[in-house]
């Protein structure tokens, strides 16, 4: 509804909801008045330290120019953000929106897509107030494609949230990870993943998954940890199958991210051709070769099973327990060792949305990377301008240049001497709208405010 349609709506029939709609709509159209973002210091993403005293102007969606004070124009809304960092919005490349509860397996079973994916909207735009201005969705526990519609009404500007890309199912084997696997043989139910056996059966996945608009293939590899009733040590694809998927994403023009915990179920994916591997908890040498050879993106998603060690909240918390006491240490260092043979880690929190954790807690993922061994510049590049290549998004996103995107983040204090200052985001930019000023106890937009940390 253009915003001349809402001044005409009779006063008696003005909603509250109605109302933050008008004043959300007056605030986004007054951003095409140029903007300055004027903070004691910027991560630009892209080098190596951080630049002091620098000013970002924005004009309407994009950055125009970065410079000192004298690059503001007459008439520019100056926005002072003094005492912070500016950096690129944040891109966490691996979630499930739809996934609301910890228990996401009884949850899919127990409410309708409509339900789940309101509940992956709220989440969304938590997650947007947190400074994650980009999502990739890879795989939901929904029987129908509710988070790409949301892609949908995001990009038509219905709704405002993160920028999505994504897959709306990842695939699986029969007794897969995306199977259900805890329940008896007379009853039957729909799985919240795509299951497809043999060559005819995957690639007539692959298809309905481009048909009804994923622009990424998930393909569950091995095993999983949150799953009930499977082994992440378990590779499930035969190399053709796996062969099969990638070939025919590839000829529908998408990429393929691979969920892969075994050593074994790594190589085959990244020799198929996979662009990422989800987890790689169980690498070994041999595929860190691989994958830095073959320029494949690896996307760990720790941080989650540390939250699950303090929680103990997973149906399947016992595979959890013992990934915690035998293998983390060992998967950090392989994180370490990946990272200085040269593959490109990206963030990725693999958390769901809503109520399954405070969306502050999401950027330690980032400190768990600092822990293998990672600088802090890197760890936090890794969730802006590597995930944006990994996501086919750098020429728009990920980096704080002219031109770009104006997705632009504050935090107080320096992010790079004090990694835990991106918990505290206090501005929230998105394609040039100040939908988070410093200060603010609610959005500017009218978007749902991220609950502050409870763990």
């Amino acid at each position: 509804m253009p915003s001349h349609s809402l001044a005409l709506i009779p006063a008696r029939f003005m909603t509250p909801v109605c109302a933050v709609l008008m004043l959300s709509i007056a605030s986004l159209a007054a951003a095409a008045t140029p903007i300055a973002l004027v903070a004691d210091r910027l991560i630009d993403g892209r080098a190596g330290q951080a630049r002091d005293g620098a000013v970002v102007l924005v004009d309407g969606e994009r950055i125009t120019a970065i410079g000192d004070r004298s690059i503001i124009p007459a008439g520019a809304e100056i926005v002072d953000l003094a005492g912070t960092t500016l950096l690129p919005g944040m891109i966490n490349a691996h979630e499930h929106p739809q996934m609301f509860a910890a228990d996401y397996q009884n949850a899919h079973l127990a409410n309708s897509s409509a339900y789940k994916t309101l509940m992956a909207l709220a989440g969304l735009q938590r997650l947007l107030l947190a400074g994650w201005t980009g999502v990739r969705v890879l795989g939901d526990a929904d029987v129908y494609y509710g988070t790409i519609d949301l892609r949908r009404v995001i990009d038509q500007g219905v709704f405002i949230g993160p920028h999505i890309t994504g897959a709306g199912h990842y695939i699986s084997i029969t007794g897969g990870g995306g199977d259900i696997n805890y329940l008896s043989p007379e009853q039957h139910v729909i799985p919240d993943g795509l299951i497809a056996d043999g060559l005819e059966e995957i690639r007539k996945a692959v298809r309905r998954e481009v048909k009804y608009g994923s622009d990424w293939i998930k393909l569950l590899v091995t095993g999983a940890f949150t799953s009930v009733g499977d082994n992440p040590h378990n590779v499930a694809f035969s190399p053709e199958e796996l062969k099969v998927a990638v070939d025919e994403a590839n000829r529908l023009g998408v990429p393929v991210a691979a969920h892969a915990h075994a050593a074994e179920g790594i190589k085959q994916a990244v020799l198929a051709g996979a662009r990422s591997i989800e987890h790689g908890t169980y690498m070994d040498e041999e595929a860190i070769r691989l994958m830095a050879k073959h320029g494949t993106y690896l996307v760990p998603t720790v941080y989650i099973g540390d939250y699950y060690d303090q929680t103990k909240e997973l149906r399947a918390q016992d595979k959890n327990d013992s990934y915690m006491k035998n293998d983390r240490a060992k998967f950090v260092a392989a994180i370490g060792r990946a990272h200085k043979a040269g593959v490109k880690v990206v963030v990725g929190i693999d958390f769901g949305s809503h109520s399954v954790a405070p969306p502050s807690v999401y950027v330690r993922e980032m400190a768990v990377f600092v822990e293998a061994g990672m600088t802090p510049m890197e760890a936090i590049q890794s969730g802006t301008r590597v995930a944006a290549e990994l996501l086919r998004w750098d020429d728009r996103l990920g980096t704080i240049e002219a031109g770009k995107l104006a997705d632009i983040i504050a935090v107080p204090g320096n992010a790079v001497t004090d990694i835990s200052a991106l918990e505290r985001v206090s501005m929230v930019m998105i394609k040039g709208n100040l939908i988070k000023r410093p200060g603010q106890t609610a959005s500017a937009a009218g978007l749902l405010p991220a609950p502050a940390p409870s763990r």
